[in-house]
């Protein structure tokens, strides 16, 4: 979490960048998706994508297992839930605080989740490890619905946690609970956490059928809660959860989001009903082109597009003309175009943490073109025909990018490549380690640490930053959360693109 505020992924700023110039729609660099493996590529994606799995041990609250990698983390927030007489002792922290906000964690549930769906059958040896990742997520979030109607959302104050500059070890800040209920309702982050649920069930089906069968049954009650008591909040909870992680898109998309993850984890009638019955009331051709831990819109198009291109579903075939129009928004060159890049070829969506649209969006493509290529299908967009090799042409210039293809030749990713962020703004990797500093480490003390220009001590190995600005600029400063904080939900969806790349040019 931002030290300050983020702007939500929906209110997008209204910024005049220079267009990106060179089409991608006669990109020669790229994996021929018929297996045949090319003999060059840019980059290591598969150490990438090793990095990407690992950063998320570096986020664990609670008691880290003997087999923890990032060792210079230790347990941390043991008695979280007790101010309710609860366990809530676990999941991640999202981002460079010590707060645990249920919305974000949910969403990055999810995108972990769909990631491993796609593409896990590519990863190797770090499946596993994708898998770990999800569960300890999982875990959290039954523990957070462990109540019929109720959902323990967040564990910690943002303000006091952001007025001290200290450990997660050292954490001594309010560690209050807040909860939605039928009184207070949250439908967005009901529904998310449904999704992520429902989506984690998928990937636990065959290695651990008794778990998956727990979380798909917890996702269809924790559903019918979010659409049974609709309500936003960003409403009930507005001076816990705002300006932080409020929801500015509304319910609607979480509600169409949420059921779309259902149906396809249980094929029950029931939700293809729900879908069709709700789905433009729920936003389901709106003309947003933002994918987001706020706006769910567009994933919700893509995940049932599959429905109609995979497993012919009729009844879904509007879906695959709304994905369609979110393609043509963001490939360069077309006639509906929208989306802006900066100079180097970076999509860019918003100053503050930018890296988290690139990501989800280079995901969204290779997930698309995935679905398209199955179906023997392209996209035309006004005329120009928009086949399955661009869409992984553009996300792999994306992916690439991040990976050091840039004006300043710098990996977003810490920990890859000879040049990477120094100064994140990140509480834990900022300070002395335990190893390293056993004493406690006071609230304000640590802010010496925060304005000082050293490297930060602790490698958070594989965390992706916000990035840079419109200009290709990074300034690496901690202070600068907007560019300098990484966050689970960056590198969720960034775990699924690294794991098709890493395939394609026959690293795995």
């Amino acid at each position: 979490m931002a030290f300050f505020y983020y702007l939500s992924c929906s209110k997008l700023a209204l910024l005049v960048l220079l267009c990106f110039t060179t089409s991608l729609l006669h990109c020669s660099a790229h994996p021929d998706h018929h297996g045949h493996h090319p003999h060059f590529a840019s980059y290591n994606y598969r150490d990438a994508l090793t990095k990407s799995i690992l950063f998320f041990e570096g986020q664990r609250s609670g008691k880290l297992p003997p087999n923890q990698r990032i060792t210079w983390r230790r347990n941390s927030a043991l008695s979280d839930g007790s101010a309710l007489h609860v366990d809530l002792v676990g999941g991640y922290y999202d981002a460079g605080d010590n707060v645990k906000f249920g919305f974000p964690m949910a969403f990055t549930t999810t995108m972990l989740s769909w990631s491993v769906i796609e593409f896990g059958g590519l990863m190797k040896g770090e499946l596993q490890n994708a898998r770990q990742a999800i569960r300890w997520a999982t875990n959290y979030l039954l523990k957070a619905t462990a109540y019929p109607d109720t959902i323990f959302v967040q564990v910690g104050e943002a303000g006091s946690d952001h007025a001290c500059w200290e450990r997660p070890e050292d954490m001594d800040t309010p560690r209050s609970v807040f909860k939605i209920d039928k009184n207070t309702p949250g439908t967005e982050v009901a529904a998310e956490t449904a999704a992520a649920l429902s989506a984690a069930s998928l990937v636990f089906r065959k290695s651990d059928p008794t778990y998956s069968n727990l979380l798909v049954r917890r996702a269809i009650r924790v559903f019918e809660f979010a659409d049974k008591y609709r309500g936003s909040y960003s409403d009930g909870l507005k001076n816990i959860v705002c300006p932080f992680y409020c929801s500015y898109s509304g319910y609607q998309d979480e509600l169409l989001w949420g059921a779309a993850w259902l149906h396809r984890a249980t094929k029950n009638s029931f939700y293809l009903n729900y879908i069709q019955r709700n789905g433009q009331n729920l936003g389901a051709d709106q003309s947003d082109n933002t994918f987001c831990w706020d706006n769910k819109h567009v994933g919700a198009r893509i995940l049932l597009s599959k429905a109609f291109l995979v497993q012919k579903l009729q009844s879904l075939h509007d879906y695959k003309s709304h994905a369609d129009n979110y393609i043509c928004s963001v490939v360069p060159g077309t006639p509906m175009s929208q989306a802006q890049y900066t100079p180097g070829g970076l999509l860019f969506t918003m100053s503050d943490s930018n890296m988290q649209y690139v990501t989800s969006t280079s995901f969204l493509l290779v997930t698309y073109a995935k679905y398209l290529t199955s179906a023997h299908l392209a996209v035309n967009c006004g005329g120009v025909l928009v086949t399955p090799k661009m869409l992984r042409n553009l996300a792999k210039k994306q992916v690439d990018y991040l990976l050091g293809d840039n004006p300043l030749k710098m990996s977003y990713m810490v920990g890859y490549g000879t040049r990477y962020p120094q100064r994140i703004h990140h509480r834990g990797s900022s300070l002395p380690s335990m190893v390293v500093h056993p004493t406690k480490i006071q609230c304000s003390s640590g802010f010496s640490m925060y304005n000082s220009q050293n490297p930060n001590p602790n490698i958070l190995v594989g965390a992706v930053v916000g990035g840079p600005d419109q200009h290709d600029n990074f300034p690496d400063q901690r202070s600068d959360y907007e560019q300098s904080e990484p966050a689970t939900y960056i590198n969720a969806p960034l775990v699924g693109s690294l794991a098709y790349l890493a395939h394609s040019f026959g690293q795995l």
